[in-house]
């Protein structure tokens, strides 16, 4: 069992508040039904800040049986030989209740991708894996997931496991959602902090990972879940996706009413 390790502090803390913050993010968003995609990126900052942005994806969602979430690694921790660390079995716990791992799909993955590599001290006090976890249990109650922490950012690193991603779900009987967890820029003012942000999600919309991972290197682009975003594109693209659609963008100075030093976040699907 992975006990929370931000409840109370990036979400609410008990499970009757944290219902009802993530209902009311969901029915601020008027949206059409619900549709099937094959990948999405969410923020993972604290819901005050970044709830709408990840609402605003979740909202337009048709979360199948299955949830692959790739996330950055923000603590430095990782014991996984290759840099991708998985929890490989078990469940997550937030208020709401228990995420199971779907312990196939992970053995799957084991099994086909040397990258990737048990590791649960990666897992403990990563926080990007886990803000996304209450959209998913109240949009799909029996929602479960195979969580994967990113401590590279090299596109060949990217590319390969999203093809891995791409071939387990092409011939997986349930459907399969992957969902890459990043925040945008961090940090700097507004106006350059969009105008990079900007420039981040043209790359993603053009399904285009070596661009963004170039991009954010080039352009000191502060995004935190770069890799984790490049790998769910080369599995989008692997598996027949044409197009990405930038669905939300915000960032903390329009909560906080502070523009100098804000940290962006987008929210993106790719049917």
């Amino acid at each position: 069992m992975r006990a929370p390790a931000v409840s109370g502090r990036f979400y609410p803390g008990t499970r009757d508040e944290l219902e009802r913050t993530v209902r009311e993010l969901l029915d601020a968003v008027r949206e059409p039904l619900p549709v099937p995609a094959r990948a999405a990126v969410a923020p993972h900052a604290g819901y005050v800040y970044s709830g709408l942005t990840a609402a605003h994806v979740f909202a337009r969602l048709e979360i199948p049986p299955i949830v692959v979430i790739l996330a950055p690694n923000h603590t430095g921790v990782s014991r996984a030989p290759r840099g991708a660390s998985l929890w490989e079995a078990g469940a997550f716990r937030t208020p709401l209740g228990d995420v199971s791992v779907d312990d196939a799909f992970a053995r799957a993955l084991l099994e086909t991708s040397p990258l990737v590599g048990p590791d649960h001290a990666a897992h403990a006090s990563e926080h990007a894996v886990e803000v996304e976890l209450p959209f998913l249990q109240i949009r799909r109650a029996d929602v479960r997931i195979v969580p994967l922490v990113l401590a590279w950012d090299a596109w060949e690193g990217c590319r390969g496991l999203g093809e891995t991603l791409a071939g387990l779900v092409r011939r997986w009987p349930d459907r399969v959602l992957l969902l890459a967890s990043s925040d945008l820029n961090h940090y700097e003012p507004a106006a350059a902090s969009e105008r990079k942000d900007r420039r981040a999600l043209d790359a993603v919309a053009a399904l285009d990972g070596a661009e963004l991972l170039a991009r954010c290197r080039s352009e000191r682009i502060s995004m935190c879940g770069r890799a984790p975003a490049a790998t769910v594109i080369a599995a989008a693209r692997a598996l027949g996706a044409e197009r990405a659609d930038v669905v939300h963008y915000s960032h903390s100075g329009m909560v906080t009413g502070d523009d100098d030093a804000v940290v962006g976040y987008g929210g993106v699907v790719i049917p």
